[in-house]
């Protein structure tokens, strides 16, 4: 925090990611019998569950009569400042509760690119939810991806909380309907937060960056979204960080000579694993199907328990990006190729729309 705990470096991003990147599984909560999702039913079903400012006089769908942006500085956590971007959707008239997804940005990245990238922003005011835009801390700009321990406290996890409090406080929110998306670095805390956090957080979108922390114990089955580039430079498909072009993105080095790349296998270790580790947990079939949805993208889908839905979009030849997204295109030049044959903002959408907590 300001001159983190941990000391992080960008030389020690390095090693740290590597270390989470190869995380195995952890044993699940007991199988059962897998069953096919049903598009919606849990969210249909479910009432919402108003946080404390739905009660406050005049509190309606949101703060104001008009959609939102606005940094919040008000908060400080373990003795430092935090900052967010908050945006509100237009108060619509019986739109109660809002949902509420929570957008964590990459390395070196920080909340305001985040919002540009992923463009959650005009998805909420158009659909009416509320999204936020954390900012990490350090230099260069991150989250702490490291599970806390007595002789380490993760205050970012401390920051998501504490958000989480504030932001129930002040806005009428839909607690059972909180989500965590996140995208390189974010994608990484994100599913830090999946292990730590599944009491607040109702289901997950992990962007380049999907991994199962160890230990993890989420105390539940836990929904999960993920996305990866089978030519991702930085975090490598099968597992593994592209330390050159890592470095050369933190202006630490020049730019990586081109090499070919290792040959994909869509079983192997890395990602593929670390996405069927989450099925494993959650009691699914770990005999996926994949499905082609556009030229260059596929589909897994793993048949999971009620509560639980485990997805992973497999962008062939892609890039370390956000799939859908002008910003992530316009940086091909240093992150690889990204793709516009899916949208990574809709599809996380979507999937969130069909969890709630019990």
């Amino acid at each position: 925090m300001g001159e983190r705990t941990r000391g992080r470096r960008w030389s020690a991003v390095v090693v740290v990611l590597a270390v989470v990147v190869s995380a195995c599984s952890s044993p699940g909560p007991g199988a059962g019998s897998p069953t096919t999702r049903a598009a919606g039913t849990r969210a249909s079903t479910g009432a919402p569950v108003p946080s404390s400012a739905c009660s406050a006089p005049g509190a309606g769908a949101g703060s104001t009569a008009a959609a939102v942006t606005e940094q919040r500085t008000d908060l400080t956590v373990d003795g430092v400042a935090r900052w967010y971007l908050l945006t509100t959707p237009p108060v619509r008239a019986g739109a109660g509760p809002l949902p509420v997804v929570v957008d964590l940005h990459g390395l070196a990245e920080g909340a305001t690119l985040e919002a540009m990238t992923t463009q959650f922003g005009p998805t909420a005011q158009r659909d009416g939810f509320i999204v936020v835009f954390p900012e990490g801390t350090g230099s260069p700009v991150g989250w702490d991806i490291a599970p806390a321990t007595s002789a380490h406290p993760n205050h970012d996890i401390d920051f998501m909380k504490a958000m989480l409090d504030q932001l129930e406080a002040h806005e009428c929110v839909d607690t059972s309907r909180i989500y965590a998306a996140g995208f390189s670095d974010g994608a990484l805390f994100t599913s830090l937060l999946a292990c730590t956090m599944a009491g607040r957080f109702a289901a997950f979108a992990a962007v380049a960056g999907a991994v199962m922390p160890e230990p993890c114990d989420p105390g539940r089955r836990v929904p999960i979204v993920a996305f990866h580039g089978t030519a991702d430079p930085i975090l490598y498909f099968n597992g593994g960080v592209g330390t050159a072009a890592l470095n050369h993105d933190l202006g630490q080095g020049p730019a990586p000579t081109t090499t070919t790349p290792p040959p994909v296998d869509l079983d192997g270790k890395g990602y593929p694993a670390n996405v069927k580790a989450w099925a494993r947990y959650d009691g699914c079939d770990l005999h996926p199907t994949d499905t082609k949805v556009s030229p260059h993208v596929i589909l897994r889908t793993y048949r999971c328990p009620p509560g639980a839905a485990v997805d992973f979009y497999v962008v062939m030849g892609g890039g370390h990006a956000w799939p859908g997204s002008k910003l992530s295109a316009a940086l091909s030049s240093i992150t690889g190729p990204s793709t516009f044959e899916i949208d990574a903002t809709g599809i996380i959408w979507q999937f969130f729309g069909h969890h709630r907590l019990a």
